[in-house]
């Protein structure tokens, strides 16, 4: 809907004319003082003009016996990591509630550089939602890797002041802030004085205290109450996180109270459509802290007006005259059942989001598979002493284990009866067909492989398997559809997902998707995996800054030393 003129807005919200929009009869619950509000809600083009108060207007909507609620805000997340593109997004969660989505594209930065974040930056002021973007500060996120694109400082300066752009997106090389990196102090004196988004996973003491002195303002990794505490203490805004993969909001519930809830907020980083189906977005985490017994309106408060107040955002997060009409229409709280949501005052349905112009994809054809043969999986090593990677499920923490896995024939070859899986990454973006192998425990797999291409952050391949032939033909198998998720077993491919948009994104409708993943997912059970979402696992692997031990296609990266192990 379309911004109307100043003295038309007044002119609305005061009743001398009709309001474009009004919902009739419904109660209001305002995020500030927790009033139940009861009237009518003006809406004039994009925004909120009058409540409490009848109204007349063009066009009404009858809500009586609904309760309002500003629309919810994710303060995080990669769209990417939804498998879809950000117009399949958009239909898939706006209808639940999300009216603004800040988003890091730096999932396909890492594949196509600024041609990624400049795709993003087009789609989003296309969408029904809000999308607004952080510049991706860590492309790649360390020296340990191998990503499609290097950004600099020179590189996102000119991106700063566009009107999309809130600030610098999470600053996950933690260890270059504290020790000043050079690198990574030009970043940040690029963007001082701007948002930036912090991930410091497990990070405390005097090196938290350093990492926030750097103008670092929120803190998405926290994964106990004890550490969310400390970081609340030390100025840092704390989201909150329930993706697919990382699931904190059981340990960090507690810490939201009233006291506590103007400086939390909710988000899902990475979040795919099928957990969406099943569960839910940001109203599934509303739903389940409310059921552990969380204050609704220091929850409700976080989803929307905290947040929008931790991101500068003031123009939202409150049903009040002036603010953007981002509204959601409840039967109830407890539930968070959205019967309507209104992005900008357009009520987000079929016919709004098929009016949208939807601009065309960006980076086909990315994934170069190397050469590769099943000797390409062998892991040669004189030590009978191995470092594996342990997986901790629901978790992007992973275990730093030593086992003794001695060599047979020149290789440590995988062994299902004791849970050590092959995990190979294999540098796909053309640059220098880099291939490492290691060992992961916790897949539980005992026949064949499982690949993909979403594989955090420079998203190569990363395959994990049991079987070298399968392996092979699973990391080729995405190069000819383009990237995506691939599942293996005696030679054939079982289960596939492609993702031609930069290896991450599909161009089908999220259902296709949500299909596809349950296909992928019995497939991945078949082979003996357990665990529930085994490729955004599997992605999480290989990402080199998130403790404790990890493998990029550099070799096995330990986390706390950072360094790769020799």
């Amino acid at each position: 809907m379309t911004k109307q003129p100043l003295e038309t807005r007044i002119a609305q919200g005061r009743g001398d004319e009709p309001a474009d929009l009004v919902l009739k009869g419904g109660t209001v619950w305002c995020m500030v003082t927790g009033a139940k509000i009861a009237g009518d809600v003006a809406i004039c083009g994009q925004h909120i003009v009058g409540i409490g108060a009848e109204y007349q207007g063009q066009r009404e909507i009858d809500v009586r016996g609904k309760t309002l609620v500003p629309g919810f805000i994710d303060t995080h997340l990669h769209i990417e990591s939804s498998c879809i593109t950000p117009f399949e997004f958009d239909r898939c969660v706006a209808p639940r509630g999300v009216t603004t989505a800040i988003c890091d594209p730096h999932e396909i930065a890492n594949v196509a550089g600024l041609t990624g974040i400049e795709y993003f930056l087009n789609a989003s002021s296309r969408t029904v939602m809000d999308i607004r973007v952080n510049l991706s500060s860590c492309v790649p996120s360390t020296h340990m890797e191998t990503a499609g694109a290097n950004l600099t400082a020179r590189d996102l300066a000119p991106l700063k002041d566009h009107p999309r752009v809130i600030g610098l997106a999470e600053f996950m090389n933690y260890p270059g802030v504290i020790h000043r990196d050079p690198t990574c102090m030009e970043k940040l004196h690029e963007f001082e004085g701007c948002h930036i988004d912090g991930h410091a996973p497990l990070l405390s003491g005097r090196d938290l205290n350093a990492y926030a002195s750097a103008g670092i303002r929120t803190e998405h990794e926290a994964t106990s109450a004890a550490e969310a505490t400390e970081k609340l203490q030390k100025g840092l805004r704390v989201l909150i996180r329930e993706g697919s993969v990382s699931k904190d909001l059981e340990a960090l519930a507690e810490v939201l109270t009233p006291v506590t809830a103007a400086y939390m907020c909710l988000c899902t980083d990475d979040r795919n459509p099928l957990d969406i189906a099943e569960h839910g977005h940001l109203d599934y985490m509303i739903r389940r802290l409310i059921e552990k017994g969380r204050d609704p309106l220091s929850v409700y408060r976080a989803a929307s007006l905290s947040a929008a107040e931790a991101f500068g955002l003031k123009d939202r997060g409150q049903i009040a005259p002036g603010k953007r009409a981002d509204i959601v229409v409840l039967d109830d709280i407890a539930t968070c059942h959205a019967e309507m949501v209104f992005c900008g005052g357009v009520l987000a349905d079929d016919a709004a989001f098929a009016a949208r112009e939807v601009i065309a994809p960006v980076a086909r054809a990315s994934v170069h598979v190397p050469a590769l043969t099943p000797a390409s999986f062998r892991y040669a090593g004189n030590a009978s002493e191995t470092p594996v990677i342990g997986i901790r499920p629901g978790m992007i923490l992973t275990d730093h284990l030593r086992e003794e896995i001695p060599a047979t024939d020149g290789d440590k070859r995988p062994d299902p009866s004791r849970d050590l899986a092959r995990i190979t990454v294999i540098e796909r973006h053309g640059i220098n067909g880099n291939i490492a192998n290691g060992f992961v425990r916790g897949f539980q797999m005992t026949k064949g492989a499982i690949a993909s291409t979403v594989c955090h952050d420079h998203h190569n391949i990363a395959v994990v398997g049991v079987d070298y032939a399968d392996m092979a033909l699973a990391a080729k198998r995405l190069g000819k559809i383009e990237g995506g998720f691939v599942v293996v077993e005696g030679g054939q491919v079982t289960a596939e997902l492609a993702l031609p948009v930069a290896g991450l994104m599909s161009l089908e409708p999220f259902e296709h998707v949500r299909d596809r993943l349950v296909d992928l997912r019995a497939a991945a059970r078949a082979l003996g995996v357990t665990l529930e979402e085994p490729f955004l696992q599997l992605a999480f692997v290989a990402l080199p800054v998130i403790p404790h031990l990890k493998i990029t296609d550099l070799g096995m990266v330990d986390v706390d030393k950072f360094e790769v192990i020799p």
